[in-house]
């Protein structure tokens, strides 16, 4: 039988160290991270420079891509995701859906009724091309787009 120190010979992991690592990340970054909503100019701007050596990262310091420009924006008061309560006042119907804005072909909704709260949370998806109806309340959800149609190819 192998004792512990001959077993873990035989386990070799690959490894590559952090600052090699570093890098590698920093020789494809060509860009400026932006530090403000005006220097964002593409996705690559919205990478975090990291923390510096021996620190700890602050939250905008690693934060990439949307978090990023989530965080930038709440720097200058901007809020860029739409987290408000939806209009529990009514319930949607067929007729008259409760309507969602989205920059995407879908839009994840929690209903929890009408009045608020009178029922658990229903988690719905509704889409651009099929409205989304509760379970329990049969409340109504219909899709609004409001981004740049998909589909051209840019993908």
């Amino acid at each position: 039988m192998l004792s512990l120190r001959q077993s873990l010979r035989f386990v070799t992991p690959a490894t590559r160290a952090f600052s090699t690592s570093r890098i590698f990340l920093q020789s494809k970054h060509t860009n400026k991270t932006a530090q403000s909503l005006a220097e964002v100019k593409d996705n690559e701007s919205l990478i975090g420079p990291g923390a510096k050596e021996g620190s700890v990262p602050t939250d905008l310091e690693q934060a990439t891509g949307l978090e990023r420009l989530e965080l930038l924006g709440k720097l200058e008061g901007v809020e860029f995701f739409d987290t408000k309560p939806l209009d529990s006042s009514r319930k949607g119907t067929m007729a008259n859906p409760i309507v969602l804005d989205s920059y995407e072909d879908y839009r994840y909704v929690g209903c929890t009724g009408s009045p608020a709260d009178s029922h658990t949370i229903m988690w719905l998806k509704p889409t651009v091309k099929q409205v989304a109806r509760c379970w329990e309340c049969g409340s109504v959800y219909k899709v609004n787009p409001v981004g740049v149609p998909h589909g051209h190819g840019h993908h």
